[in-house]
C-alpha cells in the first residue's frame, strides 16, 4: 500500500485528471532518483557546500541545569541556509526539478521561510519563482516576503477563503493546472497527493540520519525522547525517520492557540475537532465540521496554523507509534523567552512548541536520560509577532517612529 501513496487508510492522490499524467511523471523521476545512490551523494554534497549541513547538535548546558532532570540537546536547523530545516527540501526538489528540464517553481508559504528557501534555490539553479501566501501571513511576516522579493521571486498575496496557509496552497495547486508543463510545484511539508508526503520525508530524512550518528557520538547510546513541533509534518517526519526503528519515543508537537477547547487552535490529533477527511488531493485528519467544511485555524505561528497534517504521521499517530501533545501560544512564548534567556538561542515560534512541551516533560526525567528538540527555524522572521507578544515598549517606539518617518517622506 505505500508504494501506491497510502499510509494505512491515509494519503493516496486524489486529482482531477488534468495533472494524473503530471503526478505520473514526477512519482516516476522520484522513483529514480531514489534509487540512485549518486543522486543522494550529489545532494547531501549541495547540502554541505551550499548550506551548513551537517547541521550541529548543541548541548543545552544552562537549561539541563536549570530543569534538573534529562539532558537536554537541540538539532539546530536554524543554522541551515535561509534559517530553517525547508533548504533540505527545496535544495532536493530543486535537483529534482534540473532532471526534468521544467524552468519555473511556484510554491506555498505560511511562516515564509519555504518561500524563502525555494527562491534562494530558484536563483541558485536559474528557475523563475511565484510564491504564494495567504494576506494575513504576508503581514505578519513581512521580513520574510521583502526577502522572497528580493531574491527575484514573485509573492503573490492570496485573498480568498481564510487568508492562510491552507489557502495558499489551493491557490499554487490552481496555478499548476494551468502551468504544469513549464512548472514544478515544490510543495513544502509531507503532506498534499503523492509522491510529495514521501518525497519531502525523503529529504528531510537528512535531519534524523545527522541526529542519530550524532548523540551516539556525544552519549554513546540513543535518545529517551525526541521532540518535533507538527504543522504539516515534515520537520518531524525528518527528525522521527533517522529514529523509527529504535526504542525512543517520538513526540510530535501541534498549534494549542488559545487551547483546544477554545476553537482557537491548529491541533489535529490532539482534539476532538479533526476527523478523516479528504482535501486539497490527500486523505488524513483535517480540522472539519459534520459536513466536511473546514474549519478556520489559529496559531502564533504562521507555520503551524495549518488544516490538515501529514498522512505519515497520522498513521503514527493511529498506531501508536508517536506521541502527539499541544502548546498553547502562551506556553510557546514562555518557552521562547526561557530558551533565550539561559542558552542565547532563538528558536521560531515553531520550533517554540517543541521547547515548551519538552520543558514540560525533562524536570520528570531523570539526569541520565536523554532529549532531543528540533529547532527547525530561527526566530528572527517571527521579530513582529514576538515584540507584540513581549509587549515590548521600545520596539512600539521605533515602529511609531518609522511609521512617521514614512509619513513625512
Amino acid at each position: 500500500m505505500k508504494d501506491r501513496g497510502y499510509y494505512g487508510p491515509f494519503g493516496g492522490a486524489f486529482l482531477p485528471e488534468i495533472l494524473v499524467a503530471t503526478f505520473d511523471e514526477l512519482d516516476a523521476r522520484f522513483r529514480e532518483i531514489k534509487n540512485d545512490p549518486e543522486f543522494w551523494r550529489s545532494y547531501v554534497s549541495l547540502m554541505s557546500s551550499y548550506s551548513c549541513r551537517p547541521t550541529p547538535l548543541t548541548f543545552a548546558e544552562n537549561l539541563t541545569r536549570y530543569f534538573g532532570g534529562a539532558k537536554i540537546y537541540i538539532k539546530r536547523e536554524d543554522l541551515n541556509h535561509t534559517g530553517a530545516h525547508k533548504a533540505n527540501n527545496v535544495m532536493g526538489q530543486g535537483l529534482l526539478v534540473r532532471k526534468m528540464g521544467k524552468k519555473r517553481v511556484i510554491a506555498e508559504t505560511g511562516a515564509g521561510q519555504h518561500g524563502v528557501a525555494t527562491a534562494t534555490m530558484a536563483a541558485k539553479f536559474g528557475f523563475d519563482c511565484t510564491i504564494y501566501m495567504g494576506e494575513v501571513d504576508v503581514i505578519r511576516q513581512r521580513p520574510n516576503v521583502f526577502w522572497m522579493e528580493q531574491l527575484g521571486a514573485t509573492v503573490v498575496p492570496v485573498t480568498d477563503g481564510t487568508r492562510i496557509l491552507k489557502d495558499a496552497i489551493n491557490e499554487a495547486f490552481r496555478d499548476w493546472v494551468t502551468n504544469m508543463d513549464s512548472t514544478h510545484y515544490v510543495l513544502g511539508t509531507a503532506c498534499g497527493p503523492h509522491p510529495f508526503p514521501e518525497m519531502v520525508s525523503y529529504f528531510q530524512s537528512v535531519i534524523g540520519k545527522e541526529a542519530r550518528k550524532q548523540i551516539m557520538d556525544i552519549e554513546g547510546r540513543l535518545p529517551d525522547k525526541v521532540f518535533a513541533c507538527v504543522g504539516g509534518g515534515s520537520n518531524a517526519m525528518g527528525l522521527f525517520s533517522g529514529f523509527s526503528d529504535d526504542p525512543v519515543e517520538l513526540v510530535g508537537v501541534e498549534a494549542g492557540g488559545k487551547g483546544v477547547d477554545s476553537g482557537f487552535h491548529a491541533s489535529r490529533l490532539c482534539s476532538d475537532d479533526a476527523s478523516p477527511g479528504i482535501a486539497q488531493g490527500y486523505k488524513t485528519y483535517f480540522l472539519q465540521d459534520d459536513d466536511g467544511q473546514m474549519k478556520e485555524t489559529h496559531s502564533i505561528s504562521a507555520g503551524l496554523d495549518y488544516v490538515g497534517v501529514s498522512p505519515i504521521l497520522a498513521q503514527m499517530h493511529d498506531q501508536g507509534k508517536a506521541r502527539f501533545e499541544y502548546a498553547t501560544d502562551d506556553e510557546v512564548v514562555a518557552a521562547l523567552k526561557l530558551t533565550m534567556q539561559k542558552e542565547g538561542i532563538i528558536p521560531a515560534l515553531e520550533s517554540a512548541h517543541a521547547f515548551a512541551r519538552a520543558f514540560k516533560e525533562a524536570p520528570a526525567m531523570s539526569k541520565d536520560e536523554i532529549i532531543i528538540i528540533n529547532q527547525s527555524g530561527r526566530g528572527d522572521k517571527d521579530i513582529f509577532t514576538v515584540a507584540d507578544a513581549f509587549n515590548d515598549p521600545k520596539w512600539k517606539d521605533f515602529i511609531v517612529s518609522k511609521a512617521g518617518e514614512y509619513q513625512n517622506d
